[in-house]
């Protein structure tokens, strides 16, 4: 578990890595010089006395540094939740193997129960490591050790909660990015507001470019930060869903295949 947990940090690590540069690159070449150009373009029409009607580009949308902040926290979030769904896409594959040879109608004794662990004990550590295994594992252990049906049905409960309850908190930094990035475009509203009050004497004696470029970054980080929230929310949720699923599926499953089959001394000798 120490193993999985240290390479999903350095996975973090450089996905977050891989996330400034992306990003960054498409400000640097992309998204920046056009939004200039732009801007250029519009006040060199107005200083003219031109009639200028402002349109909206998404360059000049996007061209902040919170905006790109924003951006590279959504990716980095896409990221994580990619590499966990995919955990996830494994532990239901895993669902679908053969990982008890039991055969329909066939009861479990305690003595039985050996036997069946070791195939799981020979399965590749990083599998044995996966939710259905482990449970399997643990309750054939149980079982073995206090013949009690009671106490392994506690068992499966235990790990599938101890498992939703980890998995929920593994999404800490999800909910922490989420959060993050609403903040960011709530800073680039402060900084604009600022900005603007700092060219009001500007705006006074008619120049006001400055002013309007300043309210833009204002409103622009604000908008694009919320709507990445959204964004970043709705996947979260649906990540948060397909994790519950795997723990319910990977209960039911452990039910139906090993603890129905479960039987004591007491129950073969009244048969």
């Amino acid at each position: 578990m120490k193993k999985a947990s240290g390479s999903e940090f350095f996975y973090q690590l450089f996905s977050l890595l891989f996330a400034i540069i992306v990003v960054h690159a498409v400000y640097v070449t992309v998204i920046r010089p056009n939004a200039v150009a732009i801007q250029s373009q519009q006040q060199a029409h107005q200083q003219a006395g031109e009639n200028v009607i402002a349109q909206r580009s998404l360059y000049v949308v996007l061209k902040d540094f919170e905006q790109e902040t924003c951006f590279i926290l959504m990716l980095w979030a896409l990221m994580i939740m990619s590499y966990k769904a995919r955990l996830s896409l494994l532990e239901k594959h895993m669902l679908s193997q053969t990982m008890l040879k039991i055969q329909p109608g066939a009861s479990i004794l305690p003595q039985d129960a050996r036997n069946l662990c070791r195939p799981l004990q020979q399965l590749p550590p990083r599998q044995q490591q996966m939710l259905a295994p482990r449970t399997l594992l643990i309750a054939l252990q149980r079982f073995y050790a206090t013949s009690s049906i009671a106490a392994v049905a506690s068992a499966i409960k235990q790990i599938c909660d101890s498992e939703t309850d980890k998995l929920d908190s593994e999404l800490a930094m999800i909910r922490y990015i989420a959060w993050a990035i609403p903040s960011i475009g709530f800073i680039g509203t402060v900084r604009g507001i600022g900005e603007a009050l700092g060219q009001a004497h500007e705006a006074v004696q008619g120049n006001i470019i400055g002013v309007t470029n300043s309210l833009g970054i204002a409103f622009n980080s604000t908008f694009v930060a919320l709507v990445i929230s959204i964004f970043i929310m709705f996947f979260s949720h649906q990540l948060q869903l397909m994790q519950d699923r795997l723990v319910q599926h990977t209960q039911d499953y452990c039910d139906n295949n090993l603890l129905n089959h479960l039987a004591n001394d007491t129950d073969e000798v009244s048969r």
